[in-house]
């Protein structure tokens, strides 16, 4: 069973910058994701990455985030630039054993305990 911790949330203003973290408890995985969940949405996918280095991203964030991954340390990271408004939302990170469509919630096996991430004006 694998554990998801992430960290990093916080409150900002529109334009500031933050960086979430979620460390995992073991390598079974091949990708690593950050959905996220506003109030009355579904949850959807931000960003994505395999153990290999492949990156994907929603529309609604590429070029403000960035996934990276430090699999010496079994962590990946989103950082958050430019963020709006809209960006407000708890932000979970995830964990999928197989290689399969990178935006579903259905294809990722673990899940993080979900953090809060709040942009103002």
């Amino acid at each position: 069973q694998v554990q998801l911790v992430e960290s990093g949330g916080g409150s900002v203003q529109a334009g500031g910058s933050l960086r979430l973290s979620c460390v995992a408890s073991e390598v079974t995985y091949v990708r690593m994701a950050w959905f996220r969940q506003a109030p009355g949405k579904q949850r959807e996918g931000v960003a994505a990455i395999s153990r290999v280095g492949t990156i994907s991203y929603a529309d609604s964030v590429k070029d403000r985030f960035a996934i990276s991954q430090d699999n010496a340390k079994n962590t990946v990271y989103l950082e958050m630039n430019s963020l709006k408004l809209e960006d407000t939302a708890t932000y979970y990170c995830a964990a999928a054993t197989l290689y399969r469509p990178w935006h579903a919630t259905y294809n990722y096996d673990y899940w993080g305990q979900g953090i809060q991430v709040t942009v103002s004006s």
